[in-house]
Formats: structure tokens, C-alpha cells, sequence
């Protein structure tokens, strides 16, 4: 199991995504993904996203909320279990990163982009605040299935 985290940093009704185009090996190439990455040893899920956005971003969030867990079977061989935050605050200076191309996204046109065919289905969560556990059945690169629970606090 690879336990990760995954952020959209919201500001002005834009979104800060990234185009992951610039490494050949690179199993979301060619997508647009929110920021994150895999944990470090002993990191929370907070200590994670934070590194992960200053890491990919040079941008420093404070206050990241959690906003749902995601569990994805059998993506590309593996089970990934991902922390999925928003954040609005944020200080710093965009930089280049390895991975990808970083984009201010306008909220309406994100679904326009290629996604993974799950984030489709969770991003609308997303917008309209439900906190969410759900379960993506991957084969590979194909979904398969999902089930989700909505919680209330």
C-alpha cells in the first residue's frame, strides 16, 4: 500500500494544477493532477502535503483541510491510499518543477483537461464540500468501479 497525499490549492476561482509532461517515466504523464506525493517515513498526512506543495510549488500553505480519502486498487500494479486536502492561503513564489508544468487552472475548465477518469468523479465532491471516503477499482489504467460514504461532522 503507497500512502500519499494530493492538494488543490484554490485562489480567485482558479485552481493550481500540474501538467506532468516532463518525465517519460512519470506514471501520470500526459495528466493534470493537483499537487502531492508519496509519504516519508513517520510524516503525517499534514506534514506530507505541506512538503509535497513546497517541494513542487515553492509555495508555503497554511492551514491544508482534509476533504476526503481515496483508495486506488490495482493502479498500474499498485494500491494507493491518498489524503486528499484543499487549501486557500498560501505564501511564496511559484517555481519550476521536475514533474510537471504548474498552472493557475480557472475552477470551470479543469474537467476540460485530461484527468484520470476517477477525478472526475471526486472533484465535483470536492466543489461542493462533502467529505468523502471512496474506493477506485483500477486495472491498470482503466476504471473499473468506485464506491464512496459521505460523512458529516
Amino acid at each position: 500500500m503507497i500512502l500519499a497525499t494530493l492538494c488543490y490549492l484554490q485562489h480567485d476561482s482558479h485552481t493550481l494544477m500540474i501538467h506532468r509532461i516532463k518525465r517519460a517515466d512519470d506514471i501520470h504523464l500526459g495528466k493534470w493532477n493537483g499537487l502531492g506525493g508519496k509519504f516519508e517515513p513517520g510524516e503525517s498526512p499534514e506534514e506530507c502535503v505541506l512538503r509535497e506543495v513546497r517541494e513542487e510549488s515553492g509555495l508555503e500553505i497554511a492551514d491544508p483541510r482534509l476533504c476526503g480519502l481515496l483508495l486506488f486498487t490495482g493502479f498500474k500494479g499498485n494500491d494507493w491510499y491518498v489524503f486528499v486536502f484543499t487549501a486557500h492561503e498560501f505564501s511564496g513564489e511559484l517555481h519550476e518543477n521536475a514533474e510537471g508544468y504548474l498552472e493557475w487552472v480557472p475552477d470551470a475548465q479543469i474537467e476540460s483537461r485530461p484527468l484520470w477518469p476517477s477525478d472526475h468523479i471526486f472533484l465535483p465532491w470536492i466543489r461542493q464540500g462533502k467529505f468523502f471516503s471512496a474506493k477506485f477499482v483500477y486495472a491498470g489504467e482503466e476504471m473499473k468501479d468506485y464506491t464512496v460514504a459521505f460523512h458529516t461532522m
